[in-house]
């Protein structure tokens, strides 16, 4: 049976939550908006455009379609600009190795993000030409945990989703996943999600779940 595996990015292949969080916190600065951690966490696996809607809930005030753009814009300049310092070694811990192994053993693999800037991502880090299929921010209508983005990257690869690993580390993401008959694998804050049906620590436990005791 072919399986394929299907990987969010931020948090997952890469940590640029640090960067997000940046951008977000100098526009709600800007706007003289209360911005945290906290809520910073509310928006992982989200759009960029529902991660504003959270944003300005703590706002008084009512935007107009241009201004809200204009926010947009504005955030995502600032956090484009902090990918450009982004390189190989930003790639997160063991996902390498785990690379190998799966591809070695005809695993079909796959990125599945809400990031409008996942090619760019993938391009520092030198993986742009990795994977069989990629579905990012660009060709949805639907952010997590809508299954949209997971289910393209799955039609993508030509695979069945039930025979597809999500590997997510977003409790939205486990949710998209599991409405899209997915298997779910979380890691870091997607573990406190009950729906999970596998909870890591370490990227290279993926090789047990998916392979079992091959290597």
């Amino acid at each position: 049976m072919n399986k394929a595996v299907i990987f969010d990015l931020d948090g997952v292949i890469v940590s640029t939550d640090g960067y997000h969080y940046k951008a977000w916190k100098l526009l709600a600065d800007r706007e003289g908006i209360y911005f945290d951690k906290d809520i910073n966490n509310r928006l992982r696996g989200v759009s960029r455009r529902k991660s504003l809607e959270i944003i300005l809930e703590k706002s008084n005030s009512s935007y107009s379609e241009e201004q809200i753009n204009e926010m947009l814009e504005y955030k995502n300049n600032i956090y484009r600009k902090s990918l450009k310092s982004l390189t190989r070694n930003n790639i997160i811990e063991n996902f390498n190795e785990l690379y190998n192994v799966l591809r070695t053993n005809n695993v079909k693999l796959a990125i599945g993000s809400s990031s409008k800037n996942t090619k760019t991502i993938l391009r520092q880090l030198e993986l742009l030409d990795k994977f069989e299929a990629i579905a990012d921010g660009n060709d949805i209508s639907k952010s997590k945990p809508d299954p949209e983005v997971f289910l393209i990257a799955a039609k993508r690869l030509n695979m069945n989703p039930v025979d597809c690993f999500v590997v997510e580390d977003a409790i939205a993401g486990i949710k998209a996943a599991k409405a899209g008959n997915m298997i779910a694998i979380a890691i870091n804050d997607a573990t406190k999600s009950a729906l999970a049906d596998y909870k890591i620590e370490n990227l290279l436990e993926i090789k047990n779940i998916v392979l079992g005791g091959k290597s």
